[in-house]
């Protein structure tokens, strides 16, 4: 695994300022509404609602990215996250954000929220224990591919900046399922989350779940995406 990450990364530093990204290599457009495990977490009013700065539980943790083809996106991401030395200690993160997107030709996504995201975490052995604070990051994603499961259908694949996998996402709509692509509440006020603007300081959140593995279909798409880069030149 180390191996493998290591070469992935080395590719994808040497492939800087090289065209690899191929609409080609994807079976379908990124459009639509995407959505991981059993899919109970999706995009869209069922999951947040900005003017209050509330959130409707799904009956399952899970992560949801819905994309327009004009430039626009939507996050929705609910995950816990376990404290191995404290066992009762499970933290949970209800995670949303929206705005623009732009698919580069290095292969990465860049997205650039409009700066109204938000997101409440409850911690039962914190000292606050449920809290809300603004979440206005750009975030970067080093490589993404889309492929066919066999059993799930179009399957959209991220990694983060750092060439971590994150669970893979199943398409459930070809019509994005969003909000209002514009800022949908007011945050003129101080945030306790800084904002980022520069795709060299972009951040993403460990939304893996307990899921962080490399499927066969996942690694098989990753080196579809790379295999133009010229292995052997890259590694002389």
């Amino acid at each position: 695994m180390m191996i493998f990450t290591s070469l992935f990364l080395l590719l994808a530093t040497s492939a800087l300022g090289q065209t690899v990204y191929d609409s080609a290599h994807n079976v379908t457009a990124i459009t639509g509404t995407w959505s991981s495990g059993s899919q109970n977490v999706v995009t869209g009013s069922g999951f947040a609602t900005p003017s209050q700065e509330a959130f409707t539980y799904p009956k399952t943790t899970g992560m949801s990215y819905s994309f327009t083809d004009d430039g626009f996106y939507e996050i929705a991401r609910y995950r816990m996250t376990s404290n191995g030395t404290v066992p009762t200690c499970i933290t949970g993160v209800m995670n949303w954000s929206h705005g623009t997107y732009v698919l580069a030709s290095n292969g990465s996504i860049v997205m650039t929220p409009f700066g109204d995201g938000y997101q409440q975490i409850q911690d039962p052995c914190a000292a606050t224990s449920n809290f809300i604070e603004n979440y206005n990051y750009t975030e970067l994603y080093i490589l993404w591919n889309i492929y066919q499961d066999a059993v799930k259908g179009y399957t959209l694949q991220l990694y983060q900046f750092d060439g971590t996998p994150l669970p893979p996402q199943y398409l459930i709509s070809t019509s994005p399922n969003m909000l209002p692509t514009q800022a949908l509440r007011n945050v003129t006020g101080s945030t306790t989350t800084t904002t980022t603007t520069t795709v060299q300081n972009a951040a993403v959140v460990n939304a893996n779940a307990g899921e962080r593995r490399w499927g066969a279909a996942s690694v098989t798409g990753l080196l579809t995406v790379i295999s133009g880069l010229g292995l052997a030149s890259l590694l002389l």
